[in-house]
């Protein structure tokens, strides 16, 4: 069973490897666009502080989180962008203090926190160890941005199994985000990682599988990456289905990603 401190360890690192690559752009290059439209760099930055100090708030103090729960919830994504439009004019070197006292201050919340709490936040309440590996997959997602956007690749960190345990565990919601009914049964879902360890989730998905590096099934889930433009094989209607619709984030339905390739592999 993952333990509190493992996350956070993971968090940690993902931050550190994103950290690097922010520290040294000058204003200009904080600014460059990122493959989610409309989103520089700065704004892929200030998102995550912002939900940093929320999850601060809904730890420490949830029935004022609630209250900004409400105000966000009724315009889910107007309120996003107006997290990104209130700190464009921020220099870089103040947002990226922001963000790390933001982290900072999760840590010490998450560590001081009733494990045996239910977190609120914008869709169900939580665990805490959930709600960190939310800000785990969230760091990780908007990082893919930032690393696209400068043209780098993302480092492996701790952080990849549990961006893919929580794209498993959020198979539901990808349906029931958009309104659709869910499967009976979900997909057997078969990941490598890039050490060439395998894990398997599930037993009996009725030919339905997922199978794959895990990278590649956490770029999916997260929408950074179309399916077609994955090495992953896909088996089954519900599969297709699913891995067409995954989202492992909260909310609305994302708009996912184009493909780039013409025919997969």
């Amino acid at each position: 069973m993952v333990v509190l401190r493992e996350l956070l360890e993971a968090l940690d690192e993902e931050t550190a490897a994103l950290r690097g690559v922010l520290a040294p752009l000058d204003e200009r290059r904080w600014n460059v666009p990122t493959p989610a439209p409309g989103w520089a760099v700065r704004d892929q930055v200030t998102h995550l502080a912002h939900f940093d100090d929320a999850l601060t708030l809904a730890l420490t103090d949830p029935d004022e989180f609630r209250v900004h729960r409400e105000a966000a919830q009724r315009d889910v994504d107007g309120f996003t962008a107006r997290v990104a439009d209130e700190h464009r004019r921020e220099a870089a070197a103040a947002v990226l203090a922001w963000w790390e006292r933001a982290r900072a201050a999760l840590a010490t919340a998450a560590l001081a926190a009733d494990p045996s709490v239910r977190v609120p936040w914008y869709g169900l309440d939580m665990s805490v160890n959930s709600a960190v590996t939310a800000r785990v997959m969230e760091t990780w997602a908007h990082g893919q941005d930032v690393y696209d956007a400068c043209g780098l690749p993302h480092p492996i960190t701790a952080a990849v199994p549990h961006v893919a345990f929580l794209g498993v565990r959020t198979f539901a919601n990808s349906f029931l985000a958009r309104g659709l009914a869910v499967p009976d049964a979900a997909p057997v879902v078969e990941l490598v990682d890039s050490d060439g360890r395998w894990t398997v989730w599930g037993e009996d998905g009725r030919g339905e599988r997922v199978r794959g590096p895990m990278v590649d099934f956490c770029l999916v889930v997260t929408q950074r990456r179309h399916i077609d433009d994955t090495a992953l094989q896909v088996d089954g209607v519900v599969a297709h289905e699913w891995t067409s619709i995954a989202q492992a984030f909260a909310g609305p339905p994302g708009e996912g990603r184009r493909p780039t390739k013409k025919e997969k592999g």
